[in-house]
């Protein structure tokens, strides 16, 4: 055997896993075997060996067609792999963001509810406070209109009482002279 077929052979030792498969397409074709008395028909096995070599190298091509079929599919369940990370990196954020959201929209609710309640506090404090300033002021008035009632009260029967004195009898029973009426008022125009 010559030096550049067996190099290639080690290449091919080496392309089949490094000895995995001892044989290769070459080493087949050549084998020589030792003749002996009474051996077997050199033709015969020629024609064996040559369909042995044709089946042989046609499996080496199927495995190397597998292995780069392989070799593709790999490479394309690495980069799908890729793209499932990516998406599951980017459904994390996402879900991070939206907890986030959450958590930001749940203290704004807390700090609105909590100035809402400030200020509700707030106007009732202010609507009690001026109840009670208009309780008092009712109070007042009340009082002042006791007050201005016993007074009036008190004019009314006052008046009442002018009214039934005898002096009003008195005063419509009095005559006056008309000319002494006219007397006096010419004796005013004259001083």
């Amino acid at each position: 055997m010559d030096l550049s077929k067996k190099k290639e052979c080690i290449q091919e030792r080496k392309y089949l896993g490094g000895g995995k498969m001892p044989l290769t397409p070459l080493d087949i074709h050549n084998k020589e075997f030792s003749k002996g008395f009474r051996g077997y028909d050199e033709d015969e096995v020629n024609e064996f060996l040559d369909q042995v070599i044709k089946n042989y190298e046609m499996v080496i091509r199927e495995k190397k067609e597998l292995e780069e079929q392989l070799n593709d599919m790999s490479e394309r369940m690495g980069h799908f792999n890729s793209i499932e990370e990516t998406l599951n990196k980017s459904i994390l954020i996402a879900q991070e963001a939206a907890e986030e959201v959450k958590r930001n929209a749940q203290k704004e609710a807390k700090l609105i509810v909590k100035e809402a309640e400030k200020n509700s506090d707030r106007i009732i404090n202010e609507s009690l406070s001026k109840a009670r300033k208009i309780a008092l002021e009712i109070e007042e008035l009340k009082k002042q209109s006791k007050v201005f009632r016993t007074r009036f009260k008190m004019l009314i029967e006052a008046q009442l009482d002018l009214l039934g004195h005898d002096d009003w009898d008195h005063l419509l029973e009095y005559e006056l002279d008309a000319t002494e009426l006219k007397s006096t008022q010419e004796e005013d125009s004259l001083a």
